[in-house]
């Protein structure tokens, strides 16, 4: 299995009609703990309880920045759900758009059930890689067959037999309403924000910012870096009077970073040398490549995270290396080493509220 597999069968805590399913919780869980709050085994759902959670399911138009944490066990999704949700989390809304507008062929900027279950599938493979083959648009018979193993896999691959709390929320309960463009940005919109809310009230203890430090933490938690003291001591050397950073500060730098490879190229315009930048170009990079003004205060922030010689500059390149990394959110969790303290006990208070 892949990694993206095994992560879904660990947090999954349903099943129905030998289906593995996440809850919303569930979901929320899996990208923002390394493991699950406990080890059960997997609930079995009955028809009259999966219908009961369907029947229950907001319309699209009622979505909200607290969608997931409000229906917390009362919802189930599939795998390819899972996957395409990891997508809108890590993903710019651009490629959303195109995928919109290939399949809208009236010009009217919305897509019935059955594209919609199309497009997931094609993000779907594109975000589980152990299952991408050479040609994305062609499913031969033996994928199918893979697929269509419920109780060895936990796919749910272009499927309409089992309605899910996603569809239900999109597409009405008898799945014939059509999905406008608008609603569904809304949704990826909510959904960025009521994970990266999550995230910083793991942090702020009831505050409206929290400190530079503990956001070098965040940043740092997805990534591959081996001496993350290295970096907290940046900011406490470059920062010795502590500002804060606000909620918007907070979501306007994950915007820009799934963007990042736009940014990128905006950045190898700069210097195709990979010399370090300055604050000015770095701001002006991120503007021009996203569209996302970022305040002073932040840049500051993000360069005496990353400037190990502080000398003011920055290295781009090593930047867009750790970036990358946190931007694998959901591929194999937090490290464990990343676990603090102060970051599970807000957590399980946050997660815990009815």
């Amino acid at each position: 299995m892949s990694s993206h597999e095994n992560r879904f069968r660990l947090f999954s805590s349903v099943e129905y009609e030998g289906q593995l399913y996440m809850t919303p919780l569930n979901f929320i869980q899996s990208v923002t703990l390394n493991e699950p709050r406990s080890r059960r085994a997997w609930r079995t759902l009955t028809k009259k309880e999966l219908d009961k959670m369907l029947a229950d399911t907001p319309p699209v138009w009622k979505g909200s920045s607290n969608l997931f944490r409000n229906l917390r066990e009362r919802g189930v999704l599939s795998y390819t759900e899972y996957l395409f949700l990891l997508c809108i989390l890590t993903k710019p809304h651009a490629g959303f758009k195109i995928a919109f507008n290939m399949f809208d062929a009236d010009g009217n900027e919305m897509v019935d059930k059955r594209e919609f279950l199309v497009l997931e599938e094609i993000f779907r493979k594109k975000k589980d890689k152990k299952e991408v083959t050479e040609d994305v648009q062609r499913i031969d018979q033996q994928s199918l067959e893979l697929y269509g193993r419920r109780k060895s896999k936990p796919h749910s691959h272009v499927d309409e037999k089992t309605e899910t709390t996603l569809l239900v929320h999109f597409f009405g309960k008898k799945g014939k309403a059509e999905l406008r463009f608008e609603d569904f940005y809304k949704f990826m919109d909510n959904l960025q924000t009521e994970v990266l809310e999550i995230e910083f009230l793991s942090y702020s203890k009831g505050l409206s910012t929290i400190s530079e430090e503990d956001f070098a933490r965040i940043l740092l938690r997805y990534t591959d870096v081996d001496d993350v003291t290295g970096y907290l001591e940046n900011v406490r050397h470059g920062l010795p009077d502590e500002k804060g950073i606000t909620f918007e500060e907070f979501r306007s730098f994950f915007q820009f970073l799934n963007n990042l490879e736009d940014f990128t190229i905006a950045m190898q315009m700069y210097n195709f040398a990979n010399r370090s930048i300055g604050q000015e170009e770095f701001s002006r990079a991120v503007y021009v490549a996203t569209g996302i003004t970022l305040t002073r205060h932040l840049v500051n922030t993000v360069f005496r995270i990353f400037d190990e010689d502080r000398d003011g500059k920055l290295s781009h390149k090593e930047f867009i290396g750790v970036m990358k990394d946190r931007l694998h959110r959901g591929d194999g969790g937090v490290r464990m080493e990343e676990k603090f303290i102060s970051f599970k006990s807000c957590m399980k208070k946050e997660l815990s509220r009815k």
